[in-house]
């Protein structure tokens, strides 16, 4: 059963890039006592994803900051090294922590796991945008299978 506004986020731990190399981060860490935007893509460099998704929240990511968000996460299903090259290709510096679901372990946490196995991707997370206050999601939007418009950056700033 897919995570509805209200609930708490599961418990779960992601990859990510730091200077030193690979680093895990727990939701604890991420969540505890912070307001979130948690948006997830299929895939790192695929079309929607690396044409509009990311690029419209590294964009937005001052104006959405400034209504009291502490972090704006971009989540896939794809290792932490090809998190970390998308996220310097498309210029994210601090603006965006670019989290690795590696195993998808975190999408299947939240119900909101996808099969992509017809495009040759195996199991992958859906579109969408997690609003949470303090490890509670306060807005969920999930997008329709080929549609980008309520994870968006522009919709989600209108959310907050």
């Amino acid at each position: 059963m897919a995570i509805k506004a209200g609930e708490r986020m599961p418990a779960g731990k992601f990859r990510r890039m730091t200077k030193d190399g690979p680093k895990e981060l727990t939701t604890d860490e991420l969540f505890k006592g912070k307001r979130v935007v948690l948006f997830s893509v299929p895939g790192a460099f695929t079309p929607t994803c690396d044409a509009k998704h990311l690029p419209g929240f590294v964009q937005l990511a001052d104006q959405i900051l400034a209504k009291g968000v502490d972090t704006i996460a971009c989540m896939a299903v794809n290792d932490v090294f090809v998190m970390n090259a998308w996220g310097k290709a498309s210029g994210v510096g601090d603006k965006i922590l670019m989290l690795a679901d590696g195993n998808g372990d975190y999408a299947r946490a939240l119900g909101l796991e996808l099969d992509a196995r017809g495009f040759g991707m195996g199991t992958r997370g859906q579109r969408f945008a997690i609003i949470v206050k303090d490890g509670v999601a306060t807005q969920v939007d999930v997008e329709a299978p080929g549609q980008f418009k309520l994870s968006a950056a522009e919709h989600v700033l209108g959310q907050l």
